[in-house]
């Protein structure tokens, strides 16, 4: 990274201050960029002024000011074509010209200048001011900042370059090991065989898009006789049971774990993370068993429960559950949430070494509890407040205390074991959080201990990358269409990730520090290794 001068960070602060001087006089975060006078005359375009470059540097650091301060995706940035004029832009760029501006027009100082003003913008926001809409959570920067603190701004650390060729590589390599775990049973002397599917299938994520208008685009880059029509794709999905694409994605999964199973960090105890994401269906639920009512009453959704390694910024995505949950329109039993939880540790426990399971809210309850005492794994799950603990936050105030641990044990039908409850302060320190864990903690290390449950929130990027980045759209009815699309967006998800992890493990950069390729550019590299140039 080129070196960010005292000059460029102060710079850098005072755009941000700028910004929410406008934010605190009622501007919304686009009006507040209209009339935005930034310093950036310190910073270097990185195109040459012959350049036909028509997008301003100016403008565009502008735009990825904004960026960087909504956590928006290249994807979502350009289906929001009205906030143009805010940046003094005739139109959002295409996904294709963000990464590559980004990657080759901004050197690592005006990476820098962006991440350093945007991030001051975000937390001043969320410490001192009321919140504003579009503004991304504030634990999302203080993450990113703690998991690669940046020492001195001014140290010159060389950043890592790979080549087109050495990425298409690496992100076959990742797809090869992948594609070939799924086998719809089609006759050998089928018109197509599932690669082409597969293909399809993916080039139907990278650009968002539905069947028929997927299909078609497919067929005009490669070919009227390459791909298959929409109708025929469908029919091929639909082959796939779904024990067939739960058993795939676990084969694929572990030929993934296996490529990289050399680095220590997958041969060491990991933290993973059960989360339960949704798709939402619109339409008659009438007949659709696998549609579950959702908080937000009354939205419909499919479910997915899912297990996740969390940390040292390799989160690969492990094992997928559908979730079946009884609603006034099927004949469903009530979900059994823990059934749930062990499939997925099992699965998870054959790739990789567990040390650590947490969970949402969601998963508060003794069956859960007990299921992953009995799996020989510690857990960390923040409780819902009941009258129970009501009484023992009220005892806590009385005795001017801001943290308690209490005993307890667990008996259910499936065994017993010992646990505690931990009061602890919440990350603003305005309110109490409550934890259960398996794990002996004494109450003066409490607090820390209960830090380590901030590592899950990366899971909210990782589903916006999935939904937003690599799931194709569908209104498809059939459950067997909605489970492929998922499952298929989650590896392309961890190809996104392996392709990362490869890379930098190639060149022996650490594993911990921030992604070489954002999703946004893997979207446009993986489209590229699929699908050559006209």
């Amino acid at each position: 990274m080129d070196k960010c001068t005292t000059e460029q960070l102060t710079n850098a602060f005072l755009v941000g201050l700028n910004l929410r001087e406008r934010l605190r006089d009622g501007d919304s975060l686009a009006d507040a960029f209209c009339e935005l006078n930034g310093r950036f005359d310190t910073l270097e375009d990185g195109y040459p002024k012959w350049h036909p470059a028509p997008y301003p540097f100016e403008e565009m650091l502008k735009l990825f000011f904004y960026r960087e301060i909504t956590g928006c995706s290249y994807r979502e940035l350009t289906q929001y074509q009205e906030l143009a004029s805010a940046f003094g832009l005739r139109r959002i760029p295409d996904e294709s010209v963000l990464s590559r501006t980004w990657r080759k027009r901004f050197d690592g100082a005006t990476r820098e200048f962006v991440r350093r003003g945007a991030h001051l913008l975000v937390k001043e926001v969320h410490d001192y001011d009321s919140p504003v809409a579009g503004i991304r959570p504030k634990h999302e920067v203080v993450d990113s900042e703690e998991s690669h603190p940046e020492d001195s701004v001014a140290e010159d650390t060389e950043k890592i370059e790979f080549s087109d060729e050495e990425i298409f590589r690496t992100t076959r390599l990742a797809r090869e090991s992948c594609f070939s775990s799924f086998d719809s049973g089609r006759a050998e002397n089928a018109s197509y065989d599932d690669t082409r599917f597969f293909e399809l299938q993916t080039f139907m994520g990278m650009v968002g898009c539905g069947t028929a208008q997927g299909a078609a685009r497919f067929k005009f880059r490669r070919g009227a006789e390459y791909g298959p029509h929409g109708d025929t794709h469908l029919r091929a999905v639909k082959k796939f049971s779904r024990k067939q694409l739960i058993d795939g994605f676990h084969e694929a999964t572990e030929r993934l774990i296996s490529t990289v199973h050399s680095e220590a960090l997958f041969r060491r105890p990991v933290t993973v993370a059960i989360d339960i994401t949704t798709n939402p269906f619109y339409g008659d639920v009438e007949g659709m068993p696998m549609v579950s009512g959702t908080k937000n009453h009354p939205e419909r959704a499919f479910k997915y429960a899912t297990l996740s390694i969390v940390g040292q910024n390799a989160p690969f995505l492990l094992a997928i559950e559908p979730v079946r949950e009884s609603s006034p329109w099927d004949d469903n039993p009530p979900n059994r949430i823990h059934r749930v939880v062990r499939r997925l540790v099992r699965r998870a426990k054959e790739l990789v070494p567990i040390e650590t399971v947490l969970c949402d809210r969601e998963f508060d309850s003794m069956g859960v509890f007990q299921t992953l005492s009995n799996l020989s794994v510690n857990y960390l799950i923040p409780k819902r407040v009941t009258s129970t603990e009501r009484t023992a936050l009220a005892q806590m105030e009385r005795d001017g205390q801001n943290i308690a641990v209490e005993s307890a044990t667990v008996h259910v039908e499936s065994g017993s074991h010992a646990m505690q409850f931990l009061y602890v302060p919440t990350t603003s320190g305005e309110s109490t959080a409550i934890f259960a864990t398996n794990v002996a903690v004494e109450p003066e290390n409490a607090e820390s201990f209960c830090r380590r449950y901030r590592s899950r929130w990366w899971i909210e990027s990782k589903y916006k990358s999935i939904k937003h980045d690599f799931l194709a759209k569908t209104s498809s009815r059939d459950y067997r269409v909605r489970l492929f699309y998922f499952v298929f967006a989650g590896l392309l998800y961890n190809i996104w990730r392996l392709t990362d992890f490869l890379l930098r493990a190639g060149v022996g950069e650490e594993l911990d520090s921030v992604p070489v390729l954002t999703a946004g550019e893997c979207v446009e590299l993986v489209a590229s290794a699929l699908i050559p140039p006209d």
